[in-house]
């Protein structure tokens, strides 16, 4: 029986306290805002650690949502899954994602197959001396088995998307393990991104049974065969906790929309995306077939760790200048925005253990009338 519908709404935005295009929509009725579960946004700023647009971002869109919701901002964060990824390099253009998620009495007439659902969970804070480990690994897998039931979804094949916000080391969090007599993963912040990214795309894995469970401390950031085909995690500095969004199909959803993904096998597999986008009905570089409706791309994006994309030698990772994160945005966001027709996908930066070394996976939302 369907009992609940997933509404998704893709929003332009001038700048990261840009939330004019939201409260639009909520003043014109499009939106309700108590039925927002999640926000996913693209910001313009360099993806880092001291890339403050994320902050700034969910603090504009707390501040404009608290007095809809009667709450107070810091309540609105709590309620709501905001997810920033930092960094809109090359063609890529910022814009947030909202989710909505309604109880139905009746179901709209054609809802036919399993339909767009969403569910959330989080985890327990860490330690920073836990991030990049096995703590994290198990309690991210524990977090997205949560999410599934939340989402309706018991079959993990019917997960095609695993969006993470994890934590990241500071020097103050690396010094009070210090204190305590632990070592952290890294002393650097830059390096945790990674170490906390690679152990929640690992949590993924196990949560879903792509990978065995019996995971250790060393193998991440070094088992590179060890990988989800649907994770997608991002770092933060605001939290010290894991915020899962699992996104699927359910046979218990009335939603007008539907998910498939693919995994890219390095930052120019066309193929991929061309498969992403067919598991949905759209054609690439072509108008979207009768009835379908493209919405949004969520894609994962890497230097290749070996320096290399199909043989030939890259630079990614050798240039002082700019990222290899930058880089990686700007080239798969490109390939991307040219298949699907729009500049206006999620491409994130960091793809570890999210897809093979130098790939990672692209998912894709479709509206069916």
């Amino acid at each position: 029986m369907r009992t609940t519908s997933v509404g998704v709404f893709k929003i332009a935005t001038k700048g990261p306290g840009d939330v004019s295009g939201l409260m639009r929509l909520i003043q014109q009725g499009a939106i309700d805002p108590t039925s927002i579960l999640a926000i996913l946004g693209k910001t313009e700023g360099n993806g880092g650690v001291n890339d403050f647009t994320r902050e700034y971002a969910v603090a504009a869109l707390c501040n404009a949502l608290a007095p809809k919701l009667a709450l107070t901002p810091e309540a609105v964060e709590q309620r709501i899954a905001f997810v920033m990824s930092g960094g809109t390099e090359g063609v890529l253009s910022p814009h947030l994602t909202v989710f909505t998620r309604q109880q139905v009495e009746t179901p709209p007439a054609g809802i036919a197959g399993k339909r767009l659902s969403i569910g959330m969970a989080q985890t327990r804070d860490f330690l920073p001396e836990e991030l990049g480990r096995s703590a994290q690994i198990s309690e991210t897998a524990s977090a997205v088995k949560a999410a599934m039931a939340d989402a309706g979804i018991s079959d993990a094949t019917d997960v095609h998307f695993v969006q993470i916000k994890c934590p990241l080391l500071t020097s103050e969090r690396v010094e009070a393990a210090a204190a305590r007599g632990h070592k952290t993963a890294t002393i650097s912040a830059y390096s945790s991104m990674a170490y906390s990214r690679g152990a929640s795309a690992l949590g993924v894995a196990v949560a879903l049974g792509e990978i065995a469970s019996d995971i250790r401390d060393e193998d991440v950031l070094r088992r590179y065969d060890l990988f989800s085909k649907v994770a997608s995690t991002s770092s933060g500095i605001e939290l010290m906790h894991n915020v899962v969004i699992v996104l699927g199909n359910s046979g218990t959803s009335a939603s007008e929309f539907e998910i498939g993904h693919a995994v890219m096998s390095d930052a120019i597999d066309a193929a991929a995306v061309t498969e992403a986008l067919g598991s949905v009905g759209i054609r690439a570089g072509a108008q979207a077939k009768a009835g379908r409706e493209l919405v949004n791309v969520f894609a994962k994006a890497e230097a290749s760790p070996d320096g290399t994309v199909r043989g030939l030698r890259h630079t990614m990772l050798e240039d002082t200048d700019i990222s290899s994160t930058r880089h990686a945005r700007a080239a798969v966001g490109g390939l991307i925005a040219g298949l699907a027709g729009t500049s206006a996908v999620y491409v994130s930066g960091g793809a570890e253990h999210q897809g093979p070394a130098g790939g990672g996976p692209v998912a894709v939302i479709a509206r069916l009338s």
